[in-house]
């Protein structure tokens, strides 16, 4: 397993909805154990493929005791509606408050390309939204009003404006939430 670099805010990679994914073969579950293992070395809650500067439909989600690979995952049924604070691994110590559905059924492939389909509800619901998110290229701060995206990403900009890379190097990869 490969902890691998996490792309921050501003990487075009993290704008681009991943491709699905044909077969699941060793490549896939090589990749999804590389995730993992980021995802763990971040202290993260989920992480998807394109944080790590891969364009594909891969994820996985370690919250509260569900811990899964979904690929090519789709949520199939949503409802109620929580408000909660996010962050992300990609944005790593910015938070704010998003609404979502309160439960999901998703579906999708684990990494033995078996066809799941689980109901959550919680932050697992919400870490998988926001991982789908990801794989779309949305990003959790495009769910918030107007203003409160502008402050966030003009307070980004001041922090990293001498930053000429857009990539968390694997052996500083620390942040929290996915």
């Amino acid at each position: 397993m490969t902890v691998r670099g996490i792309h921050l805010l501003g990487s075009p990679v993290l704008r681009e909805a991943g491709p699905p994914v044909g077969v699941v073969d060793d490549e896939v579950r090589q990749f999804v154990a590389d995730l993992f293992e980021t995802m763990a070395a971040a202290h993260g809650v989920g992480l998807a493929a394109n944080q790590v500067g891969v364009a594909r439909r891969i994820a996985v989600v370690d919250a509260e005791g569900e811990r899964f690979a979904m690929i090519n995952p789709r949520i199939v049924e949503a409802s109620g509606k929580d408000t909660a604070e996010e962050g992300c691994l990609s944005i790593p110590e910015y938070f704010a408050e998003v609404t979502r559905p309160e439960r999901v059924i998703l579906e999708a492939l684990d990494e033995h390309g078996v066809r799941f389909r689980r109901e959550l509800a919680g932050l697992p619901a919400r870490a998988v939204q926001h991982e789908i998110d990801h794989l779309d290229g949305i990003l959790f701060l495009d769910h918030l009003s107007l203003l409160k995206r502008q402050r966030l990403l003009a307070k980004w900009k001041k922090e990293h404006a001498g930053d000429t890379s857009y990539v968390l190097p694997p052996q500083t990869a620390e942040a929290g939430s996915s």
